[in-house]
């Protein structure tokens, strides 16, 4: 069966085609993403990122902004005492709600799955602390190894403290029936 026409020729490149200003026009539509709900409220469009950053205190280049010192480098310079281009900051609202968000304390947000919690649970109801045991366990669906078993144990020990202390403390009167 013969190939269809014009699908071998090489494509040919358009010189008249200006795509710098079809890149630059799409940029240009696009909004930055700001992450920080602060930054974005006191957000002009009309302005440019280093306008508004500058209005908020903020830095848009960091290097600029704490620049090394001459004497790191190997070189010494005596200045005056003068900072050149200090700026007035028009919204300085922004950055102390940032430092009071910051200095909020972080909330613990590691938890762990409803099944390796229930997988420790029965792994140590079933077998205590032996993990040579546990590996050989049906339930061990992962085939996980003693070190693996105990490993995990162990962060559930550590993220879960109490409720581990109240399972073992739960576990003892079973034992003593059994006996």
């Amino acid at each position: 069966m013969p190939k269809a026409k014009g699908k071998s020729r090489r494509h040919k490149y358009s010189y008249n085609l200006n795509r710098k200003r079809l890149y630059r026009s799409a940029r240009r539509r696009a909004a930055p993403r700001i992450a920080c709900s602060h930054i974005r409220h006191a957000w002009d469009p009309h302005k440019s990122v280093a306008q508004n950053l500058a209005e908020m205190g903020l830095a848009e280049d960091p290097n600029k902004a704490v620049p090394i010192p001459k004497k790191l480098l190997g070189m010494e310079v005596e200045s005056d005492g003068q900072q050149p281009g200090k700026k007035i900051v028009r919204k300085p609202y922004v950055v102390n709600e940032m430092e009071l968000e910051a200095s909020l304390p972080e909330k613990k947000s590691n938890t762990l799955s409803r099944d390796l919690i229930d997988y420790v649970r029965y792994m140590i109801q079933n077998h205590g602390e032996n993990y040579k045991e546990m590996a050989r366990d049906e339930k061990n669906y992962y085939q996980d190894t003693p070190k693996q078993i105990k490993r995990k144990i162990n962060v559930y020990k550590n993220f879960y403290p109490e409720e581990y202390k109240d399972f073992i403390a739960s576990l003892k009167p079973e034992k003593m029936e059994v006996q």
